[in-house]
């Protein structure tokens, strides 16, 4: 018979539940036909042990905090990038501006290409740091240092596709101003602690297992 709480199938007549050791009623009997037929028929209540509400119950989602100091961790890293554009392309424009009007015309051009320094900079850091070591490993430079990864609804790593769309995801909302800080506000109040980018790929983001 199987337990109402867990779901396990227990041996008729057994009184409590081999896995959880919750009471069981009493079987009524029943013809082989009916028992065979039951026997693989889970009880109505039976939650599947994947299914979100169990992960739900069950996961230790990251705090909210952590996921900033992550996130801030994760760019300085992107700063960096953005700094060693910035340098080069400096130099590179101030020697177009040393050639004369047509050179000054084309550094002039060159300009508003570097404001897409931030978003290109952050697509290339983020191709390594939060899709190649995510799906690689679990976690970015980041999330390794306050013990946080970044799982599928099973606990499982996430493959770099789905990642990537993660990343593009976390991109574009990122670019509207309201709709970012909304996403990166979101953990406070929802009940898996997910950001508008996790659900958008269905991430979770969790604290590392303690080291034994």
């Amino acid at each position: 018979m199987f337990c109402t709480v867990c779901g396990t199938q227990n041996d008729l007549g057994v009184r409590f539940c081999a896995n959880c050791g919750t009471a069981l009623g009493k079987a009524e009997p029943a013809s082989p036909i009916t028992s065979a037929t039951n026997a693989s028929r889970p009880p109505a209540n039976f939650v599947p042990a994947q299914s979100t509400s169990t992960i739900a119950s069950r996961a230790n989602y990251a705090t909210w905090a952590n996921r900033v100091i992550a996130y801030l961790i994760d760019f300085i890293f992107v700063a960096g990038g953005m700094l060693v554009l910035y340098l080069v392309a400096g130099g590179f424009l101030g020697a177009l501006g040393s050639l004369g009007r047509s050179g000054q015309n084309a550094a002039g051009a060159g300009c508003c290409m570097i404001l897409m320094l931030f978003p290109v900079t952050t697509l290339l850091v983020g191709l390594y740091n939060r899709v190649y070591l995510i799906a690689k490993r679990g976690y970015s430079i980041g999330q390794g240092v306050v013990k946080i990864k970044v799982v599928d609804v099973n606990g499982s790593l996430l493959s770099a596709g789905t990642l990537f769309i993660r990343l593009l995801a976390q991109a574009i909302i990122g670019g509207i101003p309201i709709v970012g800080l909304l996403d990166l506000l979101w953990p406070l109040w929802d009940d898996c602690r997910q950001t508008l980018h996790d659900k958008a790929v269905g991430s979770y983001v969790v604290n590392m297992p303690a080291a034994v």
